[in-house]
């Protein structure tokens, strides 16, 4: 509470209040958070304590200097969540919100989120972070605390806040600078193995199928997804390339080539539902469609009595999107409905 008020405060002291406000990117405060129980009690502080006394913390935290105020009053008005608590249509909007200045409207002064935001949070205006509690992992507190600062003319600021009844927090203040100057080193392994059949499920489909979108212009186009036919020689090239990184990664001669064979199951195929689909004249293309008219299925969206072919194809279309939601329905003990 404190920190977030002072500088909440401080930085509306620094504002200009017009276009272009050098202060613009501190006016709005990302606080991070390991769990949603943490976020949850600080969301409550904010909404009550800090919105109530950050009316007059200007006035009641006044500091001798030569000239000036460090603090000014400020009215708290948009808190926003990037969580899993919300839907993915609201965490859009707000990341829509983040990305206007505090003289919009709509500008956001707090945001409260999760590790939700450590990857694809690109929004250049943000300079002003709190990080609550050390993240479990020194990769996850490299991505979520390069979420501010991205623009060279808007240095960031990160304020740390440890625990020191947390043995791991205590730690990493006791070693806070050395840590800092090379905590590269301290990056975990993937617990991924790499061309593993799983990954390759998972991943080689939507891997193959963005490379030749990238590599030739004519099959970029979503309804040009039934011409991947006619650029045999696009496909050798994208395949020599995974080859390549595969040797270049020291894979064993075995792994290529049931890597190079999956990949080559995966074209046929793709030749083959595209056929099979505008052979009568239907449409086809690479998503945004029917589900028998889309070659990418998603994850969560597995059609009853799909074509096995086509279950090789199901790709997912965010980091963030990991598991399905599950609906409850409260039955009574012999399965019937609660009346």
């Amino acid at each position: 509470m404190r920190t977030l008020q002072t500088l909440l405060s401080g930085a509306k002291a620094l504002s200009s209040g017009k276009e272009n406000d050098p202060a613009d990117p501190y006016l709005t405060a990302l606080c991070y958070f390991n769990a949603l129980r943490e976020l949850g009690g600080a969301r409550r502080i904010v909404d009550d304590e800090v919105r109530a006394h950050l009316t007059s913390y200007g006035r009641s935290r006044v500091r001798h200097q030569p000239e000036g105020e460090p603090f000014a009053n400020r009215n708290l008005r948009e808190i926003q969540e990037l969580t899993s608590r919300y839907s993915t249509d609201q965490v859009s909007e707000a990341r829509t919100q983040l990305g206007l200045p505090v003289s919009e409207k709509n500008a956001v002064d707090v945001a409260m989120a999760t590790n939700m935001i450590s990857v694809g949070l690109d929004i250049g205006r943000l300079g002003l972070m709190i990080v609550q509690g050390q993240p479990k992992t020194a990769a996850e507190y490299i991505q979520a605390t390069s979420r501010v600062g991205r623009e060279g003319q808007k240095p960031g600021l990160v304020v740390t806040l440890l625990n020191i009844h947390k043995p791991r927090d205590r730690t990493h203040y006791e070693q806070f600078r050395s840590f800092h100057q090379s905590f590269y080193r301290a990056v975990e392994a993937t617990s991924v193995t790499p061309f593993a059949p799983r990954a390759l499920d998972r991943a080689l489909a939507a891997t193959l199928v963005a490379a030749l979108r990238h590599v030739e212009p004519n099959l970029t186009p979503n309804n040009a997804a039934n011409d991947v036919a006619d650029h045999e020689d696009v496909y050798q090239r994208v395949r020599r390339a995974l080859e390549a990184k595969m040797q270049s990664a020291g894979q064993d001669d075995e792994t290529v080539q049931r890597c190079l064979a999956r990949l080559d199951e995966l074209k046929d195929a793709w030749k083959r539902i595209a056929d099979n689909q505008t052979r009568n004249g239907g449409e086809f293309g690479y998503a945004n469609k029917e589900a028998v008219a889309r070659l990418l299925q998603g994850p969560f969206e597995q059609q009853p009595n799909m074509d096995p072919e086509r279950q090789w194809f199901i790709a997912g279309r965010s980091m963030r999107d990991t598991e399905p939601v599950s609906q409850l329905k409260l039955c009574n003990p012999d399965g019937s409905p609660i009346s």
